[in-house]
């Protein structure tokens, strides 16, 4: 055992994906983890500073830019708003949570942008929904991230359905609408691309099941619903994860992370391997595990958030290498570099480094705002993104040192991408190109 373990920390658990011929392909980067390949990132710019250009993006979503060659590409969602009437009908039979958006129809589209001068190149509707669901005031229609590779580009739209794109003629090659579930407060979990599967999550308050769809026809591979006992209350049995794979004991596994358990499954035909069941509650839960020394680490999101590490032996379930309570994460992802594991709480951007090994805590600091992007790294600086419109970076390492705050006109829900020393962020008005102009 300890060998193994020794094995899978030389590896630091490398994930299995098959985009890396794109410069972005997917939410968090080529390795899925928000490491950004090396090389230099712009530390300051604002409205006037660094800017290589500025494109307003129609529609509302707050999906995160993939990259490939030259083209940028996004979800928008187009909402038609519903008449008053209906919006107070919608409100009273609301059960969410949350208050809500209340539309007569909403048109789902990609956007793609052209990388070199930011112009728009191409706006399709990919779906339609009339009278669709709610979503939250922090959601959007167009949450979750599209999966780019080799001319083609792949949309979720949660239970609005999926769409396959390719990428220099914009002509829709496949849609799947067939799997609905209640989200509640709207999509949010992204996809993931494996071999010739399109894998991602569906976990409503009705239904929680996983689902792969054949990336060349977007027709069923499998489906595997989770066996996990569920909370009696349906608002805690919702959740908004995205999936990875990884190499365990030689063999993929597909680990995907439900309300209250964490499940492996084989990623070939989606039969469940384990699951293993949280200390504590947690349910919609937004933030992508990271992997590493022989570990996994993920964030159990609402009621009582915590952060877990959980040893990744073998083919059986892993066993709780520690828990740590003080200022876990409801939305944005963690971030390992090295030895250190960070992350930032959704209120007051507190932010955490800890010992990834053993969860010991080496500092927790506060950047001040509110959260929802997830952090990527780069060259040892890691990226802060809050709503309010502030980007702090903040350098790795035992010691907490802040080496700049920079400001946009308006907020981030999107996660960052980078390529070739440029940022491109999508604030909730429109997507920019940022670089050291020094550079």
């Amino acid at each position: 055992m300890k060998i193994l373990l020794t094995k899978l920390a030389a590896v630091a658990l490398s994930l299995v994906h098959t985009a890396s011929a794109a410069d972005w392909p997917q939410w968090r980067g080529p390795d899925g983890q928000g490491n950004v390949p090396p090389g230099p990132l712009p530390l300051r710019w604002s409205e006037t500073e660094n800017v290589t250009w500025k494109t307003a993006i129609p529609g509302r979503g707050w999906s995160s830019p993939v990259i490939e060659g030259n083209q940028i590409w996004l979800t928008t969602a187009t909402e038609t708003p519903a008449s008053p009437e209906e919006t107070a009908r919608r409100l009273k039979a609301n059960t969410g949570d949350q208050p809500v958006t209340v539309l007569e129809s909403v048109s789902l589209r990609a956007v793609c942008v052209d990388r070199a001068t930011g112009r728009i190149l191409h706006d399709i509707e990919l779906l339609s929904e009339r009278d669709p669901q709610w979503v939250h005031k922090l959601n959007s229609y167009a949450s979750p991230t599209p999966v780019i590779e080799n001319g083609r580009l792949y949309c979720h739209f949660g239970t609005f359905g999926n769409a396959c794109v390719d990428t220099a003629s914009g002509i829709i090659k496949w849609t799947n609408t067939s799997n609905r579930i209640m989200h509640e407060n709207g999509p949010g979990s992204s996809p993931m691309l494996w071999k010739n599967l399109f894998i991602v999550h569906y976990d409503g308050s009705d239904r929680q099941f996983i689902v792969a769809l054949d990336k060349h026809t977007g027709k069923s591979a499998w489906k595997t619903d989770r066996t996990g006992e569920m909370h009696s209350n349906p608002q805690l049995r919702k959740s908004y994860g995205t999936p990875l794979v990884t190499d365990i004991d030689g063999k993929p596994r597909l680990l995907s992370n439900g309300a209250d358990w964490l499940y492996a499954y084989d990623p070939a035909d989606g039969s469940e391997l384990w699951k293993i069941k949280y200390p504590n509650l947690g349910f919609s839960i937004s933030p992508r595990p990271v992997l590493g020394h022989g570990m996994l680490y993920m964030s159990t999101s609402f009621m009582r958030a915590e952060m877990l590490a959980y040893e990744l032996g073998d083919s059986s379930p892993p066993k709780l290498a520690w828990r740590y309570s003080k200022g876990a994460p409801q939305m944005p992802s963690p971030l390992l570099v090295g030895d250190e594991l960070y992350f930032i709480t959704d209120a007051g951007g507190v932010v955490t480094c800890l010992d990834a090994k053993t969860g010991a805590e080496h500092w927790r600091e506060r950047l001040g705002g509110n959260y929802s992007a997830s952090p990527i790294h780069a060259n040892g600086r890691l990226y802060f993104l809050s709503r309010e419109g502030s980007v702090s970076v903040v350098a790795t390492g035992k010691a907490f040192k802040v080496l700049a705050k920079n400001e946009l006109e308006s907020g981030f829900m999107a996660s960052p991408a980078a390529a070739d020393g440029a940022l491109f962020l999508r604030t909730d008005q429109a997507l920019y190109r940022i670089e050291d102009k020094a550079d």
